[in-house]
């Protein structure tokens, strides 16, 4: 994005937009030429969906005012009590066709006619000129859109780097029961992945015909994975806390180290077949002999059961992305 002191993006565009309005609009010698202005600062939203649907709502609201603020004056006269009629007249009615957000725009075209006191096609044509410039204008410089693909990309980067973390501590702690983890990069990768959707939301809004992004399912699918991440935390801190030797928790720590190396890879081959080893492991292996040999090897095996959802997860979402 670009940024000055104190501006964004989009208060510089709405400065361009209000300027050029208001000099188109004085070229062509209309009165109230500033309200052009007015509607370009009010139709410029964050992104170009949301532009379009307020300037559609601000249209036809202003063009429903216009008719109708014209008709109420002319048959009732143009003095303050039938403003205020048709001011309480007119806003149910923005309301029941939800172009409410067109308000402001509307009775401010109204008022216009209620100054002028004579609804002329002069002064219609006036105002509907006014209302052209200003979203003419609004769509004009509201499609140019700064990109976000740097900036989905980042955060790519760093959510795949804590997803790394994450899998490589679950890895060392299976190795190593004493060893030290407080869990925060959970925490701080699940912000991240709200703050990039966010992003990616914008940038999805800023493509009017695009029907899909790769990215936002993407970080959908980080979430997903999350969860099972966070399931798998609590079941590798109990794993970990026993002293039992068993085959399968050295075998679940090498295949959590693999996958923690290879996050940013859409292929989950290697790691698909380490899980078909350690299934066929436990197969041939003798049933446990103690309860608490039981509830060890059960949670191995759920951590084997989250472990290939959480790859299956992200071979689709790679796959899907290929199409």
């Amino acid at each position: 994005m670009v940024h000055m002191v104190g501006m964004g993006y989009r208060t510089i565009k709405t400065a361009i937009g209000a300027g050029l309005a208001i000099w188109i609009a004085s070229l062509l010698d209309l009165e109230f030429a500033s309200f052009a202005a007015i509607i370009v600062i009010m139709c410029i939203e964050k992104t170009k969906k949301k532009t379009l649907h307020s300037i559609q709502k601000k249209f036809f609201a202003s063009l429903l005012s216009l008719i109708l603020g014209s008709i109420c004056f002319e048959l009732l006269g143009y003095n303050p009590i039938v403003l205020t009629l048709f001011i309480l007249f007119f806003v149910p009615i923005l309301v029941k066709t939800r172009i409410q957000e067109g308000l402001v725009t509307s009775i401010v075209i109204v008022l216009h006619i209620y100054t002028v006191e004579e609804a002329t096609l002069d002064n219609l044509l006036n105002e509907l000129y006014i209302i052209f410039i200003g979203i003419g204008i609004a769509l004009l410089v509201n499609s140019i859109m700064p990109s976000f693909k740097k900036e989905i990309e980042k955060y790519k980067t760093k959510v795949e780097n804590k997803f790394s973390v994450i899998l490589n501590e679950f890895s060392a702690f299976l190795k190593d029961s004493k060893r030290n983890w407080d869990g925060k990069e959970l925490i701080e990768v699940e912000n991240l992945l709200n703050q990039a959707k966010s992003i990616t939301i914008q940038d999805v809004e800023n493509h009017l015909l695009r029907k899909e992004n790769k990215d936002y399912y993407y970080f959908e699918m980080r979430e997903d994975q999350l969860e099972i991440l966070k399931q798998m935390a609590s079941i590798v801190s109990i794993v970990s806390s026993s002293e039992l030797d068993i085959k399968q928790r050295g075998m679940l720590a090498n295949i959590f180290l693999n996958i923690s190396q290879h996050v940013d890879s859409g292929d989950t081959t290697i790691a698909l077949k380490q899980l078909e080893e350690y299934e066929e492991s436990i197969r041939e292996t003798e049933l446990p002999k103690t309860r608490e040999e039981f509830e060890i090897r059960a949670n191995l095996f759920y951590l084997n059961f989250a472990i290939k959802n959480y790859l299956i997860i992200k071979k689709n979402i790679f796959n899907r992305n290929k199409l």
